[in-house]
């Protein structure tokens, strides 16, 4: 479509001073400049000076036309309302009122969720843009509309340094672009906040003040940041703070951040670290156990460098320390309810109340010995009852207990065991000093390797008893305060030792055989289970020589010794040959009157006497 200019009307007014002067012909300007559609007329070759009416009717024809084209040809930089007509997968299509339609891309008209805010029959404002699509269609613009409606909303706030609302439309590359009153405008992201903003996506739709900080109106740029507000907001709030901020001061912030150590606190215009061990008297696991991100809390100044304006806060220290009289609101002895808060290996920390926690050692939570883990009767959570045993307020301990609540079967064993009783259990344990029998529920009884057997020496239990065996055994002592119990195997049948010493005295020649050699003599047994020793000196044959005693030998031997207390006796085979030796003289003597001694008998029977005792 051919548009007319200044030049094309002044040659039309050539053309018709031509046409008076020479009126056989007529210029073709006027033709050429027709509009395509209409049929071309035919040039009138007429030799009258006087203008044909033909020649009118062309040039009337002519002025119509330009007239109409030259309301068309509206400039770049009006504003034309236009009509939508479709929209298509890439354009809108307007009817601007004009022979041929106009287009402009449909990305102009999404919002942030990407829908058009335009549908067919809407009236839009666009500007002509430069050039025509190979269809013909005219290339249109509705953001330079908007931008022209909207420039001197946008020239005032940048001229005069003032905030103006912005709406996020989408992300693109290096940013965003906003909406200002209908015009679109470049938000970088290094501009969009304090700190780098990761999910820019986010921000699509939201409302936000920015400052025009580029403006180039030829181009059409404009360029915005929102950065630069709250810099100049954040500045003058840190002045306003920085006045009353001071160690020992009570402010309101806003938790900006959460880490794992603490909670960063906007306090106006600067930030304080809330330490996580300033939280709160008691144990959190995380910030966010107690604030999140947005919480207006209120916080004590604990340290403030103003050198580095770096702030300590403080939100414990707004309430008293609960441990400065824990020791009056819990007494020993008293019953108390807490939640389990953790569980170790050692025992269960219960929570009595915020900042106030105790110990509930593994030894004190069952009277049984059985119990492996604390986790077999605790969980995380429970709800438990507890006796307060010791408190510390000075290292902030409390020492609790469990079993406290129930009877102590300690306290009344000897009641149902009295010492001499024959009891059956289960072998739980065996040890190298002895075996561990369970005879009811939590209490447990050593039977010591000595107690298991009165004739064989034991030198550990399992070569008498294996675990999980029932057994019988004897309740030889109980110490309730130390939670013990004595048992024995071997008490269930007699004590040969009492059998033997009953039996026998000083002076009886037995019968043994030698069990083992020591350095100092040799270990006999002279009954069974019973063994006597025979000292290296007693060892000598009628002739007094020592003799050599092996394992095996058999002799008779003289009990010259007898210790029923320690369980030891004394053996020699040179008084028995002086026994003998003494029968033989007796015997020679027989006819002598048994009321005469010879000085040699009384010598052989003090020196027999002497080696007895």
């Amino acid at each position: 479509m051919t548009l007319f200019d200044d030049s094309t009307a002044r040659n039309l007014d050539s053309d018709l001073t031509a046409t008076a002067s020479a009126p056989t012909e007529v210029s073709t300007a006027a033709h050429d400049s027709t509009h395509p559609s209409e049929s071309q007329p035919t040039p009138i070759r007429d030799e009258k000076p006087a203008m044909s009416t033909t020649a009118t009717d062309d040039f009337a024809t002519a002025l119509e036309t330009f007239t109409t084209e030259t309301e068309e040809a509206i400039g770049e930089d009006r504003v034309i309302k236009g009509t939508v007509l479709k929209l298509t997968a890439t354009h809108v299509v307007v009817d601007i009122g004009a022979k041929s339609e106009g287009m402009l891309p449909l990305a102009e008209v999404l919002d942030h969720e990407g829908k058009s805010r335009f549908q067919p029959g809407d009236e839009i404002d666009v500007m002509r843009d430069k050039g025509e699509t190979e269809e013909g269609y005219i290339n249109l613009s509705h953001q330079k509309a908007q931008r022209v409606r909207a420039w001197d909303e946008i020239e005032a706030a940048y001229n005069e340094k003032k905030p103006i609302k912005a709406v996020v439309i989408d992300r693109i590359k290096g940013g965003l672009t906003v909406d200002i009153a209908g015009a679109r405008a470049f938000l970088p992201g290094s501009q969009v906040d304090l700190r780098p903003v990761r999910n820019l996506d986010g921000m699509k739709g939201q409302t936000i003040d920015v400052a025009v900080i580029k403006l180039n109106k030829k181009r059409g740029n404009i360029v915005v940041s929102r950065k630069q507000l709250l810099e100049e907001d954040q500045n003058e709030k840190k002045s306003k703070t920085l006045e009353h901020l001071e160690e020992g001061s009570i402010l309101t912030g806003v938790v900006k951040n959460l880490t794992e150590y603490g909670a960063f606190v906007d306090m106006g215009g600067i930030d304080g670290l809330l330490h996580i061990t300033d939280m709160s008297w008691g144990r959190l696991t995380h910030p966010r156990d107690l604030v999140n991100v947005g919480d207006q809390i209120q916080v004590k100044v604990l340290k403030f460098d103003k050198d580095k304006q770096r702030v300590s806060l403080g939100f414990k220290q707004l309430t008293p320390d609960p441990w400065l009289d824990a020791e009056q609101r819990y007494p020993v002895g008293a019953h108390v309810g807490g939640r389990i808060i953790s569980v170790t290996d050692y025992g269960a920390f219960v929570e009595l109340e915020q900042g106030i926690e105790g110990l509930v050692h593994v030894s004190e939570m069952t009277w049984s010995k059985r119990m492996k883990h604390p986790s077999k009767l605790v969980n995380v959570g429970d709800q438990v009852e507890c006796v307060v045993i010791n408190v510390n307020p000075t290292e902030r301990r409390i020492s609790l207990g469990m079993r406290q609540l129930a009877a102590n079967p300690w306290d009344s064993l000897h009641e149902k065991f009295p010492v001499g009783t024959q009891v059956e259990g289960r072998v739980r344990n065996l040890t190298d000093f002895g075996a561990f029998i369970e005879i009811e529920d939590g209490i447990d009884g050593l039977v010591h390797v000595s107690n298991l057997s009165w004739t064989k020496r034991v030198k550990h239990p399992s070569e008498v008893l294996k675990k999980g065996d029932r057994v019988k055994a004897v309740v030889l002592a109980i110490e309730p305060d130390k939670r013990r119990l004595s048992l024995g195997v071997k008490q269930l049948q007699p004590d040969v030792w009492e059998t033997f010493f009953a039996q026998h005295h000083v002076g009886d020649v037995v019968h043994g055989k030698v069990l083992r050699i020591a350095t100092f003599g040799a270990f006999v047994e002279i009954a069974e289970g019973v063994e006597g020793l025979c000292h290296n000196s007693e060892a000598v044959d009628p002739n007094g020589q020592p003799m050599t005693l092996e394992p095996g030998f058999e002799h008779d031997f003289k009990i010259i010794k007898m210790n029923p207390e320690e369980k030891k006796v004394g053996l020699s085979i040179r008084a028995v040959g002086e026994e003998a030796s003494r029968s033989e003289v007796e015997a020679y003597k027989q006819p002598v009157s048994s009321t005469s001694s010879t000085i040699g008998e009384l010598i052989s029977w003090k020196r027999a006497s002497n080696e007895n005792n």
